[in-house]
């Protein structure tokens, strides 16, 4: 598969400087940001014991800043790719409105940042955790998995789910069974998640030689392991229930999620039948179900917070 060029750092450093404050934000992937800093928030809202409200922010701060942190170094990571595909072209790096040097300094001093901020303001746990999820994402998804196997956003899909045990720690200093629990829900949503946009980007992740799914395995089979992930969030999805931490109103509103979602994926699913397993459209269901899955986690966590303070 696809290396990185053992000559792309010497290059750096006669690239243009010219960025905007635009392109310092974007490299800290804040779409992706928005959903890490809720699921982070969750926890720490939902975690037993008490944290003063503003250490408690400083906390979904740090975890923000630290998934910036990672978001950044996985653009000067990936540069070369981001040029070849269209989805991504447009970045800071790879259009050549920031230096790559200048993106992975920025994303180690907020890494950095983030981690002792953690520590000083919270606890040494939460440091960890939050150490570890940049090093698993940076490390382990990014230079490691993304370019050597069509599993790369099955294990490293771990990466994104670290956030409730994050904010978990925050309050607690622990890590319990609640949060891993959690942890469980984003990890076996970010397969249907990914893969339902990797569908119909799986031109752009070919001409750049990443070995998603798609690409491998073909969409017969990537609309396949779509809803056979989603059939087992099902009962994933219930966790929290079944251990006791909320009650029927979450089991109730977290069952019916779920089943639009999968729902979305029956629908990606039958839009493969053809010959060759084509698909016969524009891959219009991946795009809806990629849409909705979105929407579902916003939803699954908001309910599980709004279940708990209620004391349901």
């Amino acid at each position: 598969m696809m290396d990185k060029p053992t000559n792309a750092i010497l290059a750096d450093a006669a690239l243009p400087v010219g960025a905007k404050l635009e392109d310092w934000i974007a490299l800290l992937k804040p779409r992706v940001m928005t959903l890490v800093v809720f699921t982070g928030a969750i926890g720490t809202l939902v975690a037993p014991g008490h944290l003063n409200p503003i250490l408690a922010v400083v906390a979904v701060v740090c975890i923000a800043m630290g998934a910036g942190a990672a978001g950044a170094i996985n653009m000067w990571y990936d540069r070369d790719i981001d040029a070849i595909m269209r989805r991504t072209a447009s970045r800071p790096i790879p259009s050549g409105r920031m230096a790559p040097a200048s993106a992975l300094a920025f994303g180690i001093v907020l890494a950095c940042a983030s981690v002792l901020l953690m520590a000083l303001a919270t606890n040494i746990v939460a440091a960890a955790m939050l150490a570890v999820s940049i090093a698993f994402y940076v490390f382990i998804y990014t230079m490691w998995l993304k370019r050597r196997t069509p599993q790369n956003i099955v294990i490293g899909g771990a990466a994104g789910a670290f956030p409730p045990i994050i904010g978990w720690a925050a309050v607690t200093g622990s890590i319990d069974l609640v949060p891993v629990l959690m942890f469980a829900i984003i990890f076996f949503w970010t397969p249907p998640h990914f893969w339902s946009l990797s569908l119909y980007a799986s031109g752009d992740y070919e001409r750049a030689g990443v070995p998603m799914l798609p690409v491998v395995s073909g969409p017969r089979i990537t609309r396949a392991n779509i809803a056979a992930y989603t059939m087992v969030l099902m009962p994933v999805a219930a966790g929290p229930w079944a251990v006791g931490f909320v009650g029927w109103p979450y089991l109730v509103l977290s069952q019916i999620l779920t089943g639009i979602f999968l729902y979305y994926a029956v629908l990606v699913l039958a839009d493969g039948r053809g010959p060759a397993g084509a698909s016969l459209t524009n891959n219009g269901p991946a795009r809806k179900a990629f849409r909705y899955s979105l929407l579902y986690l916003f939803l699954l966590f908001g309910v599980l917070a709004a279940c708990r303070l209620a004391g349901w």
